[in-house]
């Protein structure tokens, strides 16, 4: 078991100024302590063009949405929902309903009507904001007109257009001092949101996390990886992850950093934009980076400002790692990994450690966390021998909503939670994430760990992406099926002899499926539930 270590004494310490309780005091609190005028926290465009906000600017289009949710009628504990891609509307509606003291209930933008809908439901959501027009969809149409249940969702709200301008209109009326006493009824045990997990092995359940917690898990990741009063963080990754919304929005308010959100991931449109507003941090899964590595007109933008980069999965290639800092010129790369259920972070990995620690270990638990490595039978192994991952700590979330069973299955008798994941724990302390409990399948009484092989695929000069699932065999029971994107044509042949030379034979996967893309969700996760149905030759 490893308790949490020292913070490394070359990251910044945190800034005079003692945090906030909540994020309800947040944005107050961001401008009281980011005073230089020079500071941008927030660029952005839509409707009515450009926006660049400095701190006291934001605090007050937050406070705005604010007295708007008073006037609206938004309770104490009651849920909001919002159904709309990255905008800095996303940030005042919601910052500002949770600054009165409601459960934020981020929903994913690539859900359908009728997912959308189950969110909303489960979550007694009372009011949504989302969108009339994103992608040539009409969200708020599309899910009243789906006859789906809405639960107790009273209204919905579209963020641009006459229901924003009235929305806040009517806050107008509304006097500051009672959004500051709404603000200071809220306490640092109180739910600030409620995620739901991606759903992409069974229904999904939401996640609840404290005010309390939010604060401590972002300051922690703020310090541990660098983002800097004055950073310009361009943020792709969608809102309604933790990885966009907390290691996102939050984190820069909290570090005096410049928020620059983007609604949909492109290759092209992000390089113009780190060079256009010199942005100097990235974070996003590995995707995201190997899209601006080989974009074909990369070497057109002048990329020199960007400093920090941030990735994880399960397998982050060590030439990945040197690829960020020679081809996009970012010193500072850095992996993490966590959950929704602990709040987002377990581990970071510090950005100074060599390629090789970046790119096969996660790093070393948040202060004030423990990690430990259990078998199937409960007992706790030493260092290098895999079993699951298991973590305790302030961040492990108060349980899953409305599901007591659930919540007494993840969360054990002490406080720790399951992962779900394999991994090890070196004699350092640092945590490695092998796979996933699930993903593991077995080769002839062989337990076969598809990141394991998936790291090897990506070693060869033509793979840019690989994953590896477990599919029925009539002899074996089953064997390993790999989906790879290459950079030119490859045969089954030459993939077969490489990962032979690197493998023992029960780990070498039995076909390769060539393919354009793998799929994967809005927040990069990789579906291999879509992979393992193709694999075993059913329908998607």
């Amino acid at each position: 078991m490893i308790s949490p270590q020292q913070v490394p004494q070359q990251v910044p310490q945190q800034r005079s100024g003692q945090l906030p309780n909540t994020l309800a005091e947040l944005p107050d609190w961001a401008a009281a302590v980011h005073t230089d005028p020079a500071l941008e926290a927030l660029v952005g465009s839509g409707a009515g063009g450009e926006v660049r906000w400095g701190f006291p600017r934001l605090r007050d289009e937050i406070a705005a949405a604010a007295r708007a949710a008073v006037a609206h009628g938004v309770r104490h504990g009651d849920r909001v929902a919002i159904w709309a891609p990255n905008s800095r509307r996303w940030i005042t509606a919601a910052l500002g309903a949770v600054a009165v003291g409601a459960v934020l209930v981020p929903v994913n933008t690539r859900y359908k009507p009728a997912e959308a809908a189950d969110i909303v439901r489960r979550s007694g959501a009372r009011l949504l904001f989302t969108e009339h027009d994103f992608l040539g969809t009409d969200y708020a149409a599309a899910l009243h007109g789906s006859g789906e249940d809405l639960g107790a969702l009273r209204s919905t709200l579209t963020l641009h257009g006459p229901d924003w301008d009235a929305y806040l209109a009517a806050g107008a009326a509304v006097p500051d001092a009672e959004r500051i006493a709404r603000a200071a009824a809220v306490r640092p045990d109180d739910l600030c949101d409620i995620l739901y997990t991606s759903g992409t092995t069974g229904r999904s359940k939401g996640v609840m996390t404290t005010h309390g917690q939010t604060l401590r898990v972002y300051s922690d990741w703020a310090r541990l990886v660098g983002l800097r009063t004055g950073d310009r963080y361009l943020l792709v990754n969608p809102f309604f992850h933790t990885f966009g919304y907390k290691a996102g929005v939050l984190a820069c308010l909290l570090a005096g950093a410049t928020m620059l959100p983007e609604a949909v991931y492109d290759a092209g449109r992000v390089l113009e934009r780190i060079a256009a507003e010199r942005v100097t941090c990235l974070m996003g899964p590995p995707t995201v980076f190997h899209g601006l590595i080989h974009h074909p007109r990369r070497a057109a933008h002048d990329l020199s400002a960007l400093r920090l980069a941030g990735t994880g999965a399960a397998t982050v290639p060590a030439t990945l790692v040197e690829e960020i800092r020679v081809e996009l010129g970012a010193p500072d790369v850095f992996t993490a990994y966590g959950l929704t259920e602990s709040c987002g972070v377990v581990s970071v990995c510090p950005t100074d450690a060599d390629a090789e620690t970046v790119a096969h270990t996660v790093g070393l638990p948040l202060p004030g966390t423990e990690i430990r490595i259990a078998s199937p039978l409960g007992e706790v192994l030493g260092p290098g021998e895999p079993g699951e991952i298991q973590v305790r700590g302030h961040h492990v979330m108060r349980g899953y909503l409305d599901d007591p069973a659930a919540t007494a299955e993840a969360v054990l008798d002490g406080g720790w939670l399951r992962t779900g994941d394999i991994g090890t724990l070196d004699g350092r302390g640092y945590l490695t994430v092998t796979d996933r409990l699930k993903d593991m399948y077995v080769v002839g009484g062989f337990n076969a760990y598809p990141a394991e092989i998936e790291h090897v695929l990506l070693r060869h000069e033509a793979v840019r992406d690989a994953a590896v699932v477990g599919a029925p065999d009539a002899r074996l029971g089953e064997v390993g099926v790999a989906f790879v994107v290459t950079e030119r044509a490859l045969d089954e042949g030459e993939l077969t002899a490489w990962a032979r030379e690197r493998l023992a034979n029960f780990k070498v996967p039995r076909r390769f499926v060539v393919v354009p893309e793998l799929p994967r969700n809005a927040g990069g996760k990789l579906l291999k539930g879509e992979l393992r149905r193709a694999a075993a030759g059913e329908d998607a």
